[in-house]
């Protein structure tokens, strides 16, 4: 499934999950650094906006889809992928990170939300290393001299994973920065997913994501913040399920 936008081009290459955590697996134990990003119908807005956006974007090596509209366009494509949510991903690629004894660091949040979460992720997989935790100030600029700084403090703490918890379009812009420094390492960008193990927000419950309606359960959880966002996410299906039909 490909996402278009000249002259960058956005691949989602990874599948499945197995197939993702089996790449990633294969890249730890090589040492090789590796920038993650879970693609949806709010990046697919950006990206049309924003040219360094997708220039970050197109930085990433592994792309999957986070919702279920990117999986419906692969289908209509023919080029069928499932949905693998960043906030999914945490747990099983920390719990890869303590098999292969990779030590961790979370940047992003907040300070409180990141003992919690580290705290969250201890008592879930024993032996997991968390080397670093890092929020960044207000205004952090992801491609500024404190983001190189950030970098730095992360490859020498011995990090070799990253869970980048900023949003979009700062995680990607910096995993794609820390892609770039340091290759050795690799970098997740997951959202608010350590946010949601820290018990700072709610996510959405289990039959609601099963029924694929996590979205609207967010939008009426914050109608102001978040109902602009979807309208816009709406506008651009019909365009992008046309060119998703051309791609057979």
């Amino acid at each position: 499934m490909k996402f278009s936008f000249p002259p960058d081009q956005i691949t989602v290459n990874m599948p499945d999950r197995e197939a993702l955590l089996a790449e990633v697996g294969r890249r730890m134990g090589a040492r090789t650094g590796y920038a993650l990003a879970t693609i949806n119908l709010d990046h697919l807005v950006k990206l049309r906006r924003d040219a360094g956006f997708r220039r970050a974007y197109a930085a990433q090596d592994l792309v999957c889809a986070d919702g279920n509209p990117v999986v419906w366009l692969s289908k209509l494509a023919r080029k069928p992928v499932s949905l693998v949510p960043g906030s999914d991903l945490v747990l099983p690629l920390a719990e890869l990170a303590a098999a292969n004894t990779v030590p961790v660091a979370l940047m992003g949040s907040t300070d409180p939300a990141l003992k919690a979460a580290v705290a969250a992720l201890k008592s879930r997989i024993p032996g997991l290393e968390v080397a670093a935790t890092i929020a960044p100030p207000m205004g952090f600029d992801p491609g500024g001299d404190a983001a190189r700084d950030i970098v730095q403090q992360i490859e020498a703490s011995g990090a070799r994973l990253v869970f980048i918890a900023l949003g979009a379009p700062k995680q990607e812009a910096f995993a794609a920065l820390g892609r770039d420094l340091t290759p050795h390492i690799g970098f997740a960008s997951i959202g608010a997913s350590l946010d949601f193990l820290a018990g700072r927000q709610k996510r959405a419950p289990k039959w609601v994501r099963r029924i694929a309606m996590e979205w609207l359960w967010r939008m009426l959880s914050n109608p102001r913040r978040l109902a602009k966002r979807y309208a816009e996410c709406a506008l651009i299906l019909p365009g992008e399920a046309l060119r998703a039909v051309q791609q057979r």
